[in-house]
């Protein structure tokens, strides 16, 4: 079986051959959205700043709650990290209804795969995969719709965390130890750069990734903190060898508290 999502498996003559692609299945039978807005614009949510960081166990994602269209907040509670399958998640920033789709279709990507070729896709692979599908952004990218995501995982085969951040055009690079997106991504990773060391463990990788958006949502509007009076608190999870884990919200909440106090 091949590894790569585009690959048709084989079949006998005269048979039309499946793809363990689900967007070309789609697309075949053009069931895929086409977006043209002309000369015209759309006033969208976007979805502001995420960010991924290694730790000995595993990797952290993390993803303030706020969207804003302009200078208004949009919605405080939205999710901007989802499970991708259960070793890996996807973090988006950018227009936040076109990247919540693309990542609903990733996660079925990545399921359609492991059906047909009755094995997991590497973790290598999900990413260069999601590298397509954001490449494949680029005509509503140039018209403002901007998606830009964050991709993390546990590689069951290397048994470590590893972490890619994207740009607007497809590139995927694979980070060493952090990676922040997002309108105050430039905040966040000045706060991991500054503070991140190696041999951190769970506590610890929380505890910084939660500073780092607070020290964020002190520089940039855009970005939501911590909400104790709402009781809105970042989305945080985790992935190890035990796979993909959200921390509850009760230790979340603590660690955000702990986060703001500091940064007084």
């Amino acid at each position: 079986m091949s590894d790569d999502p585009g690959q048709p498996l084989s079949l006998p003559l005269g048979v039309v051959s499946p793809t363990s692609s689900f967007t070309s299945v789609l697309s075949s039978q053009g069931l895929l959205p086409s977006w043209d807005l002309g000369d015209g614009t759309i006033d969208a949510a976007e979805a502001t700043t995420v960010l991924s960081l290694r730790y000995t166990e595993g990797v952290v994602m993390i993803g303030d709650r706020q969207a804003t269209a302009g200078n208004i907040v949009a919605h405080r509670r939205v999710q901007k990290v989802y499970p991708a399958d259960s070793f890996s998640a996807v973090a988006i920033s950018g227009t936040a209804g076109i990247a919540i789709e693309l990542t609903r279709l990733f996660q079925t990507e990545l399921e359609h795969y492991e059906k047909l070729e009755g094995s997991r896709l590497s973790l290598e692979g999900k990413s260069n995969y999601l590298a397509r599908m954001v490449r494949q952004q680029l005509p509503l990218a140039m018209q403002g719709l901007v998606v830009v995501p964050i991709f993390a995982g546990y590689d069951t085969d290397e048994g470590v965390g590893r972490l890619y951040s994207f740009d607007v055009v497809g590139g995927r690079y694979e980070e060493q130890d952090f990676a922040a997106t997002g309108s105050g991504s430039m905040e966040a990773a000045s706060h991991l750069r500054a503070n991140f060391a190696e041999g951190l463990d769970e506590e610890g990788a929380l505890d910084l990734g939660i500073r780092a958006l607070v020290a964020a949502a002190e520089e940039d509007t855009a970005t939501g903190g911590p909400d104790l009076r709402r009781g809105i608190y970042p989305t945080v999870v985790t992935m190890t060898a035990d796979g993909f884990a959200e921390i509850d919200e009760e230790r979340v909440a603590g660690l955000s508290a702990a986060a703001l106090e500091g940064a007084r």
